[in-house]
């Protein structure tokens, strides 16, 4: 979770949402990523979907079971769902996302059938991933960031 929160600071050095994460293949990271949805102009550069793609792309299959991911902030609907295709087996995760969290924040997937096989774990680190969110926003207001 540590890379994930470094993932998350350079996220806030480029002026986006800090949001960090890691994937770790077998006790090997293989995907990282932060929110990047700023720079490439696109709703699906979430940390997650960053990471996974990296991961996909080390190991030449969408399939990245067995696989963890660590995320700074609670996944959305959209990073869930990939999540659960890719075949991640476990979510490990910081800070609740009370705008679009999809476990339990906002919609509580938690007990999907679909989603039986995926182990969830949140509250990692979560205060110092909630003390980059509120930097982030923090600077927003203060007009020191434009997200």
């Amino acid at each position: 979770m540590q890379q994930a929160l470094e993932q998350a600071r350079l996220a806030l050095d480029a002026g986006e949402v800090p949001v960090g994460s890691v994937v770790v293949h077998r006790g090997e990271v293989i995907g990282r990523g932060h929110n990047r949805t700023r720079m490439d102009a696109s709703v699906t550069a979430h940390a997650e979907l960053v990471a996974m793609r990296e991961a996909a792309s080390h190991i030449g299959d969408f399939r990245l079971d067995p696989a963890e991911i660590y995320i700074t902030l609670e996944p959305c609907l959209m990073c869930l769902g990939a999540i659960h295709q890719a075949r991640i087996s476990r979510v490990v995760y910081g800070a609740r996302e009370p705008k679009f969290g999809a476990l339990g924040s906002v919609f509580d997937m938690q007990g999907h059938n679909a989603l039986r096989k995926l182990e969830f774990s949140g509250g990692l680190l979560e205060e110092e991933s909630r003390q980059l969110m509120q930097q982030f926003f923090s600077r927003l207001r203060g007009g020191g960031c434009s997200a």
